[in-house]
């Protein structure tokens, strides 16, 4: 079964199109990772999944429902955490809860059974009947997905749910997700631009820049797509002078040059850096740095992308709100 599917999906904001043409196809049970920088689209995206946006172009359904013709019927079955938290810092936790059930219509019977679970779940403490004002960011993030739990989504929509928090409260938020997932076998749509969220989580990462995504598939097919061993010299001067001496290396299978940068992939680093190391010196190019290490996800974005991720606010039409 399919949880989520979209179709050429596509979102202008006057002359500029944040998403230019988007196929989604993610399976009941799956985290799946939306991988991009600031302004990338990843946001716009979700706020048409989330019906809180229309789409200019395309089709899409969530939970088997349209996000156009059947709006409420989506509503009904997602939750959602967006970056921009709604929680009303005057009300405590519990009662934050308890006003998200009443407004998907939850008996007093069923409010009371799924503020035991919620709260349980997202591990606030006593703190649940603290003035939410009190709570810390981390804190803030829990119970932003315990009000969007309460329900029973059969699809959660978490937008960057990490972003400036610090490292304990994100591998707390991490380590929620995995349960959700586990245990209730939700369906986990995951934007973020932190890498390794990206490969920690997710079943499967789609890599978004420009509106399109460039690149699918599980963390680890991505990275071995890269190659298995990844040789990265930075050099003064002209890299691409460079590479036809570093091709000639015995080992080096390919080499893409990015400014100053060249990544050498290979079958096995360990031997070929010898190689690569003896090649430079006789170039008589000065070397900046020589590092052997197996691909990241970060090396898979610059090789669709042509450019590092790196991470980091960049006001765009992501910033844009505009309710269907």
């Amino acid at each position: 079964m399919t949880a989520i599917v979209a179709s050429d999906l596509r979102r202008r904001f006057g002359d500029n199109e944040a998403v230019a043409g988007i196929d989604l196809d993610v399976p009941v049970g799956e985290i799946y990772g939306f991988l991009g920088p600031n302004g990338a689209g990843k946001s716009t995206t979700v706020k048409m999944l989330c019906t809180l946006l229309r789409p200019s172009s395309g089709t899409a359904t969530v939970a088997g429902y349209d996000v156009l013709k059947q709006a409420g019927d989506v509503r009904l079955r997602i939750g959602v955490a967006l970056q921009d938290s709604s929680i009303d810092g005057r009300q405590t936790g519990r009662e934050m809860l308890e006003l998200q059930g009443q407004l998907y219509g939850l008996s007093t019977a069923d409010r009371k059974r799924r503020m035991d679970d919620v709260i349980g779940l997202v591990d606030i403490g006593n703190a649940i009947d603290d003035r939410v004002e009190s709570y810390s960011g981390g804190m803030k993030r829990r119970l932003d997905l315990g009000m969007a739990l309460i329900h029973r989504p059969e699809v959660l929509f978490l937008d960057e749910p990490t972003t400036g928090l610090d490292p304990a409260s994100r591998t707390a938020v991490w380590a929620e997700v995995r349960r959700l997932n586990a245990e209730g076998g939700v369906t986990i749509f995951l934007t973020t631009q932190y890498l390794e969220e990206a490969d920690e989580l997710a079943d499967r990462v789609g890599i978004i820049a420009d509106g399109r995504i460039e690149a699918e598939g599980t963390p680890t097919a991505l990275k071995q797509s890269v190659g298995k061993d990844l040789i990265v010299a930075a050099v003064e001067g002209d890299a691409a002078a460079v590479a036809p001496v570093l091709q000639a290396v015995d080992g080096v299978d390919e080499i893409e040059i990015h400014g100053n940068e060249l990544s050498l992939a290979t079958a096995s680093g360990s031997r070929v850096i010898a190689g690569v190391a003896v090649a430079l010196d006789g170039c008589g190019v000065p070397v900046q740095s020589l590092t052997l290490r197996t691909p990241t996800l970060d090396d898979v974005f610059l090789h669709v992308t042509g450019s590092h991720l790196e991470p980091g606010h960049v006001p765009s039409d992501d910033d844009i709100d505009e309710v269907a």
